[in-house]
């Protein structure tokens, strides 16, 4: 199966402290990084807050400029994309954030929300944008009359579905989720991880699955990226990962996963 992302050798710092810019202690968030996801896979990016995971993912994303290092996506390299190229790879590559209600405009009606990616790319006439936001409310379990509904009135899960929703419109073939269960009770999170399995099976999304839970990892994810300071100490297939942890770092992780008597 062919790697439809590849990152090599990334890195990302940021100054620290006050002062003139280079004066400050710079710190990498990012440290020489490399890996790779396949299409239609789901690869579980895990680690302690802090350990860099979202800042790699706001640099996939283009929402960050990485200070070294090549973002390659189905074969061309992003950082030098422009123009309607650069537009396309948005199109195709899509977030979904940790907070749903953040992510959405609180002066919109959701609908708007889901709508907006489909007129940012000018996808369909105007009738068939609405069509497919419906059609999208439907996808990810929301009844459609919620369209009109403010953020504030619907629960976290309901607005975590309209952040999916809004991810889905411009049919991407990948989707960068940054802990989008960890604002979320329990039961709901079991319900959107679910959502999360579905729609990779149906629709053959490739996924980065960005979390701090090992235990969420497991139930997601196809491959498994460790990452400690800014490096990614562990890489390897998720059962492998769960059953012989190889780095002390993925051990600990492990020991702190919850388990039922």
């Amino acid at each position: 199966m062919s790697d439809l992302l590849q990152v090599d050798n990334l890195s990302k710092t940021f100054a620290t402290g006050r002062g003139l810019p280079w004066n400050r202690r710079r710190v990498a968030a990012v440290d020489n990084v490399s890996l790779s996801v396949q299409r239609g896979r789901t690869l579980g990016l895990v680690g302690e807050s802090g350990s860099g995971k979202s800042t790699l993912g706001r640099c996939i994303l283009g929402l960050a400029k990485p200070d070294r290092g090549q973002i390659s996506f189905d074969g061309v390299e992003v950082q030098a994309l422009s123009g309607r190229a650069l537009a396309d790879f948005r199109r195709r590559v899509q977030p979904v954030f940790q907070d749903p209600y953040g992510s959405l405009d609180p002066r919109w009606p959701v609908g708007r929300s889901v709508r907006e990616s489909l007129d940012c790319f000018r996808i369909g006439t105007p009738a068939e944008r609405d069509r497919r936001v419906l059609d999208l409310f439907a996808r990810v379990g929301l009844n459609p009359a919620l369209a009109d509904r403010l953020p504030t009135h619907l629960s976290g899960g309901q607005r975590q579905r309209v952040g999916i929703a809004a991810a889905l419109a411009s049919s991407p073939e990948l989707i960068i989720a940054d802990e989008p269960v960890s604002a979320l009770d329990m039961s709901v999170q079991a319900q959107i991880l679910n959502l999360f399995l579905d729609l990779q099976q149906d629709l053959g999304l490739a996924l980065i699955f960005i979390t701090h839970d090992l235990g969420v990892v497991k139930h997601v994810s196809d491959n498994v990226a460790v990452m400690f300071r800014g490096s990614i100490v562990e890489t390897g297939d998720t059962e492998r990962i769960m059953s012989h942890p190889r780095h002390l770092y993925t051990r600990t992780l492990l020991a702190a996963v919850p388990r039922p008597r």
